[in-house]
C-alpha cells in the first residue's frame, strides 16, 4: 500500500467533508452541483494530506489543522478554475472543465463562491488574523506566477496588457521565479499551514515552507518534463499542451532555448508564434528540445531543488511519512 493510499484512510473522509463544509454554506440548492463539481472530479489532495502530515509530526494531532488543510485544497481548485478559464482549457483529470462543462460565465462565478469558502474556513482556524495574511499573500503570489506565465508565452494573446507587456526574453531564472510563485509557493504553504495550526514555533514553520517551497518547484519541473514527454492515459491530459500554447514557460522549452543554436532557436519559436500549432509540430519541437538534451537537463534540475526539500524536511521532528510523501509526488509517472 502506497503512503497516499494509506493517509487516504486516515485523513481522506475528513477531508472530503471538510471541503464539502465550507463549499456549500450557504449556496443556493440549484447551485450546489455545479458548485461542488472541481472538487469531484478527482485528483489526489497531495497538498492537504501534506498539511495534515505535517500536523501529526510536529504534533501528533492532526484535526486541528483541518480547517488549513481544506484552504490549501481549495486555493488549489480555485486556481484551477481560474487557469483552465485563462488558458480556455477543455479537459482536466480526464474530464471536461469547469468552463467546459458550464460556460466561462458560470466558471468565473464559481470561482469567486470558492475564493468565499477560503475565508469561511480561514475564520475555523486556531489563528485566524494569521491565515486570514498568509492566505492573501499566497493566492497574491499564484495571480504574479498565473501573470508571469501569460507574459512569457510567445504568442496567442490578444489581450491588450499581455499584447503590450509580453517578455521577449525568457530566461531560465525567470522561469524558476514563475514556478516558485505560481506552484511552490502553495506546496510550501501547505507544509508551514500544518505547522501554524498546531505549533507556535517560527524556525519549524519556516523549515516546513522551505521544504515544501522546493518541493514545490521540483513537482513543478517534473510536471513539465510529464507535458511534453507523458503519457496522456497516466497523465490525464493532453500531452504536449504547453508547447500547443506557445509557452515559454516550461522547463525543458526554457532549457533548450537557452541551449539551441541561433538557427534552431528561431525554428522553435517560430513554432511556439504559429496561431495554430499541430501535432506535427509538436513533434518537430520534441526533436529540437531533444538536441540539446534538455530533457534530462530539467530532470537534473529537479532533483537539485529535491535535494534541498530534504536538507530542509530533516528539520522536521518525525519525517518519516514526509518524506515517503515527498518520494510520492515527486517520482509520479503520471
Amino acid at each position: 500500500m502506497d503512503v497516499v493510499t494509506r493517509l487516504h484512510q486516515r485523513y481522506g473522509e475528513a477531508v472530503e467533508k471538510a471541503l464539502e463544509h465550507y463549499l456549500t454554506i450557504d449556496v443556493a440548492p440549484d447551485f450546489r452541483e455545479e458548485v461542488l463539481y472541481q472538487i469531484k472530479t478527482g485528483g489526489k489532495r497531495l497538498r492537504p494530506l501534506l498539511t495534515l502530515t505535517t500536523a501529526e509530526a510536529v504534533a501528533g494531532q492532526w484535526r486541528p489543522a483541518l480547517p488549513a488543510a481544506a484552504i490549501v485544497e481549495l486555493i488549489h481548485n480555485y486556481s484551477l478554475i481560474y487557469d483552465d478559464i485563462i488558458d480556455r482549457g477543455d479537459v482536466r483529470r480526464g474530464l471536461p472543465t469547469v468552463r467546459k462543462a458550464f460556460g466561462d460565465n458560470a466558471a468565473i462565478l464559481i470561482g469567486i463562491w470558492y475564493r468565499e469558502a477560503i475565508e469561511e474556513a480561514v475564520l475555523d482556524t486556531p489563528k485566524p488574523l494569521t491565515f486570514a495574511r498568509e492566505v492573501a499573500k499566497v493566492i497574491k503570489a499564484i495571480d504574479e506566477g498565473e501573470r508571469l506565465d501569460i507574459l512569457f508565452e510567445y504568442a496567442g494573446r490578444d489581450d491588450p496588457y499581455f499584447a503590450k507587456a509580453r517578455r521577449r526574453d525568457v530566461t531560465l531564472e525567470d522561469y524558476i521565479r514563475m514556478v516558485t510563485l505560481k506552484t511552490g509557493v502553495l506546496i510550501a504553504a501547505a507544509a508551514k499551514w500544518g505547522v501554524l495550526s498546531v505549533s507556535d514555533d517560527a524556525d519549524l514553520a519556516e523549515a516546513a515552507w522551505s521544504f515544501g517551497l522546493n518541493a514545490g518547484v521540483s513537482f513543478q519541473i517534473i510536471d513539465d518534463v510529464l507535458d511534453i514527454y507523458g503519457d496522456p492515459k497516466k497523465f490525464g491530459k493532453e500531452i504536449g499542451k504547453d508547447i500547443k500554447e506557445h509557452k515559454r514557460g516550461n522547463a525543458v522549452v526554457a532549457i533548450a532555448l537557452a541551449r539551441l543554436p541561433p538557427q534552431n532557436r528561431e525554428e522553435l519559436l517560430a513554432i511556439l508564434a504559429k496561431e495554430e500549432v499541430g501535432e506535427e509540430d509538436v513533434k518537430r519541437a520534441v526533436v529540437l528540445l531533444d538536441s540539446v538534451g534538455a530533457r534530462d537537463e530539467a530532470v537534473k534540475l529537479a532533483d537539485r531543488y529535491r535535494q534541498e526539500a530534504e536538507r530542509q524536511l530533516a528539520k522536521i521532528p518525525n519525517n518519516e511519512t514526509l518524506r515517503e510523501l515527498l518520494d510520492f509526488i515527486l517520482e509520479r509517472q503520471y
